[in-house]
């Protein structure tokens, strides 16, 4: 099956012109240096003769404003807790893939989104500084005022908001609660994840928001094991990244082999080092050993994209009246 769509994709790649330009919009961090983008156009364009060119920023609000007259071919880095918006515009067409053996711990059947890549939201600690970390969310927040966290903020964040959700999904109508009792312990809300981990990293806090996967790159890239993710029993929730397929674009061919790309090994394996998350559809045996050794929840949360859209204001809501008590 999986030679098959390389042998098709690789068909289709070869009738597309050197002169053509795929445009794709996907978050900052995708197409910066440390991040996959590079190594994805370089494999593609090599099946392709074609160029890819990312256009970065905040992909979902770039897109609403633009509505039908958008540059997208492909859009890349949305996540499940955000999709509906974008599904509500009526400018994506489907997938076409097979979906049936991708290697995520939830089941997948959505034909529109395609996922890439998938992680679980943790708080991350320096073990040098939390010698016992919490076993369970309620441990989390008994945990003495003077642990130090940094959180991002959920209205510009997807960390921040799978955060919200997280709460949600496992307390339910007493999340505000939740929130007014962590609050003490929360050094700072950032508008974004780089800020909130790098004050993690340079000691300013002793737990960070992020995922099970981060510590893998601290692992691998550093040679430093001192950090970890605090694996709860209550569970963790999932956040998972998408691409889809404009049926505005003006290269649908380019944009549809882009699409018979992803769930193929030759982008997959560049996920785990180059996203530092686990690849959509990837056998367990090809990562690195380094992520098959990371700590995994016995639990995998999530939401719908409608329960998502459904809660979110509601959640923020409980979110900043919690934090502000």
């Amino acid at each position: 099956m999986r030679q098959s769509l390389i042998a098709a994709t690789l068909c289709v790649s070869a009738s597309i012109a050197q002169s053509d330009t795929l445009t794709v919009y996907a978050p900052d961090y995708f197409a910066s240096e440390w991040g996959p983008g590079p190594a994805i156009k370089q494999a593609f364009e090599s099946t392709c003769a074609c160029t890819i060119e990312f256009v970065t920023g905040d992909v979902l609000p770039r897109l609403l404003l633009e509505g039908a007259r958008t540059r997208a071919d492909v859009v890349i880095g949305l996540t499940t807790d955000v999709t509906q918006q974008a599904r509500n515009t009526g400018l994506f067409l489907p997938h076409g893939q097979d979906v049936s053996d991708l290697t995520m711990p939830i089941v997948w059947d959505d034909t529109v989104f395609l996922p890439f890549n998938w992680t679980y939201t943790a708080f991350v600690y320096d073990k040098t500084r939390i010698t016992e970390p919490p076993a369970s969310f309620d441990a989390f927040l008994a945990m003495p005022d003077d642990v130090k966290v940094v959180i991002q903020d959920p209205r510009t964040s997807v960390a921040g908001l799978s955060l919200l959700l997280w709460v949600k999904a496992i307390y339910g109508d007493n999340a505000q609660a939740v929130w007014a009792q962590m609050a003490p312990k929360i050094l700072t809300v950032t508008a974004g994840w780089s800020e909130a981990y790098g004050m993690f990293t340079s000691g300013e806090a002793d737990m960070v928001l992020s995922f099970t996967t981060s510590p893998a790159y601290h692992i691998i890239a550093e040679g430093d094991r001192s950090k970890a993710a605090a694996i709860f029993d209550e569970g963790h929730y999932v956040l998972t990244e998408v691409a889809g397929q404009l049926s505005t674009s003006d290269q649908p061919e380019l944009a549809q082999a882009f699409m018979d790309f992803i769930l193929t090994p030759a982008f997959q394996r560049i996920i785990p080092t180059g996203n530092w998350s686990y690849p959509a559809r990837l056998d367990r045996d090809d990562w690195p050993e380094e992520f098959s050794a990371l700590g995994e929840p016995p639990v995998a949360l999530v939401f719908s994209e409608e329960d998502a859209a459904n809660l979110r204001a509601e959640a923020v809501e409980e979110w900043q009246t919690g934090l502000s008590r």
